[in-house]
């Protein structure tokens, strides 16, 4: 399955700049190998050593939190639309 994910300017040095880069995959953990193949780095950023999604970074696939539905086994259909967005923390 081809989608397109959508990359936060901080992993931008990963994919040359890019703010969108297509990948293959027909589960989120497929998507990401195919993303680390093609900009090297990168899937440590977002996975743990464990190979888990890291705890302060959501990954949604069109609208859906990859969190509440099947986590790394979450299917991402043809054409969809990933988007990995580092949590920020703050506040006054």
């Amino acid at each position: 399955m081809s989608v397109k994910v959508r990359i936060p300017t901080i992993l931008r040095t990963y994919t040359g700049g890019q703010a969108e880069v297509p990948a293959e995959g027909a589960t989120l953990s497929q998507v990401i190998e195919s993303l680390e193949k093609d900009h090297p780095g990168i899937a440590a950023r977002v996975l743990d050593d464990q190979g888990r999604l890291r705890r302060f970074v959501n990954v949604y696939v069109n609208d859906d939190d990859v969190r509440f539905e099947g986590g790394l086994e979450t299917l991402t259909p043809e054409g969809a639309g990933i988007s990995i967005i580092p949590a920020v923390a703050g506040g006054c």
